[in-house]
């Protein structure tokens, strides 16, 4: 495109044009409009990042609430929170993620396009759904398998906008109850859920535990530093609920606010000596050859919209939790129990052992 000359500068106020080029790479030619461009863009730079994180008062405002509310937000609703600056600052992407994640009554989204050989899985990661994934593109020359990690709210989110076929989700609630809102508010519409795994959830900790860690509550010791995993996910979910189990405040533990995406990272940087211990899977520990601090089973499922269900695609990645793949990996590992895996959770069948996912 070419650049703007005097005579098109004349057609437009400086300040117009400043703002229609602030982010491309059109080049202004103008002496006043490129200073006037400049100072604009440098000021927007500057709002965004000071954005970025909201005071108490700052997210009072954006939540529409008293500003004491604030304080029970973050005990009670899980407010994104970080305090690591001696005063309570509020991730502005974290707290919007927190409200959508409360968000019920979601409107309809578009369908996903017709199924073209791509089957698309997004949320929470697992050693075991890492092999599945990798096997099924080997085998099958005609379908891909592609996953996008994005905790299990992400995944669900996902789902619930039609930006994937499967969602990858860890069981949030007490007991291994699937506590996701619209299993309560839009049970008509819900998907179909298949169970990939349980899987043994806890603490990594250093080989031969060094600091004697036996529970959460020994996370506040004086020398430790962890590292977490991020808002969203199923381990993080448990970490939190343990903690408010031990009246622990998050503050009191260094490096809570250290987040890293995926258990497996979790792993190595406990391997490599930089946390000694983090929220993890007991597969990662064995793996690695680290220590592991059993906390809970969890169930782990695939959530499948039904327009879905039935894809070949769909069908072919489910055969495969019924294969030799899926059981030869969780022996190797360790940490799994595959005695309800291809079993329909929901919608429950008539009979104790509910529907198999198709024969590999």
């Amino acid at each position: 495109m070419p650049a703007v000359g005097k005579s098109t500068v004349g057609v437009l106020p400086a300040k117009q044009l400043a703002y229609d080029f602030l982010d491309t790479d059109i080049v202004i030619q103008t002496k006043e409009s490129m200073t006037l461009a400049r100072i604009i863009k440098q000021r927007t730079q500057r709002h965004h990042n000071m954005d970025e994180m909201l005071t108490t008062r700052q997210v009072a405002k954006y939540l529409n609430v008293n500003e004491k509310m604030i304080y029970s937000l973050i005990a009670e609703k899980g407010l994104p929170a970080s305090k690591v600056t001696g005063k309570w600052l509020f991730p502005l992407d974290l707290v919007r993620q927190w409200v959508e994640n409360g968000t019920r009554n979601f409107p309809e989204q578009a369908k996903l396009p017709p199924y073209h050989g791509l089957v698309l899985i997004s949320g929470a990661n697992d050693l075991l759904l890492d092999t599945l994934v990798s096997t099924f593109n080997l085998k099958h020359s005609e379908h891909m398998a592609l996953f996008g990690l994005a905790g299990s709210l992400g995944g669900f989110k996902a789902l619930r906008k039609n930006l994937c076929h499967i969602a990858a989700c860890c069981s949030s609630g007490e007991n291994n109850d699937t506590v996701f809102p619209f299993m309560h508010e839009e049970i008509a519409q819900a998907p179909a859920v298949v169970n990939l795994c349980h899987r043994e959830q806890g603490l990594i900790v250093q080989k031969n535990n060094p600091l004697g860690i036996s529970s959460v509550k020994d996370l506040s010791q004086k020398g430790l530093t962890m590292v977490n995993r991020r808002l969203g996910t199923g381990a993080r979910q448990l970490l939190d609920r343990e903690l408010k189990g031990f009246e622990m405040d998050s503050e009191s533990i260094n490096g809570y606010e250290n987040c890293v995406f995926r258990h497996m990272d979790a792993g190595l940087a406990i391997l490599n000596g930089k946390a000694h211990a983090a929220p993890g899977i007991r597969s990662v520990a064995n793996l690695l050859g680290l220590d592991f601090i059993s906390l809970c089973w969890e169930r782990f499922d695939l959530f499948i919209n039904k327009d879905s269900f039935f894809e070949q695609g769909v069908q072919l990645f489910l055969a495969m939790l019924k294969g030799k793949v899926i059981k030869r990996t969780a022996d190797e590992l360790g940490g799994y129990d595959l005695s309800m895996t291809g079993k329909m959770v929901y919608p429950e069948s008539g009979n104790d052992d509910g529907p198999s996912a198709p024969q590999a």
